[in-house]
């Protein structure tokens, strides 16, 4: 009877795990993802539909060590103290393998010291910062998209042709904002030694008095001016700006204003000239953005705009260094992504081992209009790696960890 009771219970045993053996090991690979949806949304809507394109490549290719990718995403308000509290839960609520996403800078290095402390990788998809590679790099903590300090080298030499000694400054008073105006002011100093800053503006992040702005830059009588504002910010800049004849016979140079999700609302208002970088999406004809362009219009029957690229890229960077690891162990997974090559729409990007930073490049020209719309003309694409400091300047900024 024992002997029967033990057979039984062996039968049930393998029983069970015929059914939940196999369950168990075809559950998905969940990647904790956090960023600021409700704040941010023309760049963020698009940049989650990148996301869901690539996990649906993945996981049409087979996923990732024989298993599917979930991608988990919660709103971290765009505030840095919400964003710990999510990245924890990520972690251990939804058994989050390892965290990507954020947007803003400040809500970034949040999370890169969180990471820091847990031990965790973390691939910050778009924070622009230079501390977060830089200043206040670490192990655990790697960046996708080019940075501050590489999109203003790109923008340099434009600046230095032009040769105006008077220049004003606007840009939006956090992170982001005084890191691309540190980034320009030292660059644009070190190849026209004699240029003066006449005046600055630092207004609120989504609070500019846009007519006041512009009448203090125009009072300063600039020959050019160095704006880093987006989104509604921009808008109403270039609209007071333009009233006040700010930009009669002064150059602009903007970091973001060539990107469909700022270019495209202010229409027949974009400012002709404005020197930029941007995403001049319709006219990229390399083999690897076409094949995205032709994935991403028949999902969504519409357009991307750069946060698309940067949603999939950073989706994509994730599931290589899964399969480059083999293995969902932290320290395993921080080696693989060091020297980590990839395919993105803007070609072979790899993270730099030194600092982490991505040789993501981007696409730098003028505004013009046209058809009573906003487009990017006279563009060049800017390899990355052409844009960062050399290995020593990094290793003089970079703490050793």
């Amino acid at each position: 009877m024992l002997t029967r009771n033990r057979l039984l219970a062996g039968t049930a045993a393998l029983v069970a795990l015929s059914l939940v053996g196999p369950a168990a090991a075809q559950a998905p690979i969940k990647i904790g993802e956090l960023n600021s949806y409700k704040v941010f949304p023309a760049f963020l809507e698009p940049y989650k539909k990148g996301i869901e394109l690539a996990v649906e490549e993945v996981n049409a290719a087979g996923g990732v060590l024989g298993r599917k990718i979930e991608v988990v995403s919660r709103d971290d308000n765009g505030n840095p103290g919400d964003a710990v509290r999510v990245a924890e839960e990520l972690l251990s609520r939804e058994g989050a393998a390892f965290l990507i996403g954020t947007f803003p800078s400040n809500v970034g290095l949040a999370v890169a010291d969180f990471a820091k402390q847990r031990k965790v990788l973390f691939i910050a998809a778009e924070p622009l910062t230079d501390k977060i590679v830089w200043d206040q790099g670490n192990a655990y903590t790697f960046r996708l998209r080019t940075s501050t300090y590489m999109q203003t080298a790109m923008l340099i030499p434009d600046a230095v042709k032009l040769n105006k000694k008077r220049w004003a400054i606007v840009y939006p008073n956090y992170e982001y904002g005084q890191s691309a105006t540190a980034a320009f002011k030292k660059l644009l100093k070190e190849k026209q030694p004699d240029v003066e800053f006449v005046a600055e503006q630092a207004p609120p992040l989504g609070k500019i008095d846009a007519g006041a702005v512009a009448q203090a830059l125009a009072d300063a009588k600039p020959d050019a001016i160095f704006s880093s504002l987006f989104g509604p910010d921009l808008a109403k800049f270039v609209r007071e700006g333009q009233t006040r004849g700010l930009f009669k016979g002064v150059e602009v140079f903007n970091l973001l204003a060539g990107e469909p999700e700022y270019l495209d609302p202010l229409k027949e208002e974009s400012p002709d000239g404005w020197y930029v970088t941007g995403y001049p999406w319709s006219e990229l004809k390399t083999p690897e953005h076409t094949k995205f362009l032709n994935a991403y219009q028949a999902k969504f029957k519409d357009y991307p705009r750069l946060g698309s690229v940067v949603g999939y890229a950073t989706v994509m960077s994730a599931a290589e260094a899964i399969k480059k690891a083999g293995s969902l162990d932290q320290e395993k997974l921080v080696a693989a992504m060091k020297g980590l090559t990839l395919i993105t729409p803007f070609g072979m990007v790899e993270y730099r081992p030194i600092d982490h930073q991505s040789t993501m490049g981007a696409y730098v020209g003028q505004i013009g209009v046209k058809d009573g719309k906003g487009y990017m003309k006279n563009w060049r694409f800017v390899d990355g790696k052409d844009a960062l400091p050399s290995d020593a300047d990094v290793q003089k900024m970079r703490p050793k960890n």
